[in-house]
């Protein structure tokens, strides 16, 4: 891919390996909450990593196709799915020639 570079994959996954470590380390396996409370942390961790991977191989396929991506930006952080559905149908439309 375009966009990923090794420094960017090796921060990203140490981040990752950090908040693991702190939601781990927090969390009280002895009661309900302290359970609720990590998995509710360790699904949003993982729903924010997919929502920054997918959103930067977004920036990577309209790089390519010489597309401007930012203006995705807010439409995919209210509704990802729908979003990303539309960007890819967007970029797979015909070019018109003039």
């Amino acid at each position: 891919m375009f966009v990923w570079s090794k420094r960017l994959v090796a921060t990203l996954l140490g981040l990752f390996v950090l908040m693991l470590g702190v939601f781990l380390l927090n969390a009280d396996p002895d009661s309900t909450s302290g359970l609720k409370i990590h998995t509710t942390g360790w699904m949003a961790l993982n729903y924010l990593g997919l929502g920054a991977w997918v959103f930067v191989w977004m920036i990577d396929q309209a790089r390519m196709r010489g597309k401007q991506v930012w203006v995705w930006l807010i439409p995919f952080v209210l509704a990802p799915l729908p979003t990303l559905m539309l960007f890819v149908l967007f970029l797979q439309r015909r070019i018109q020639s003039s």
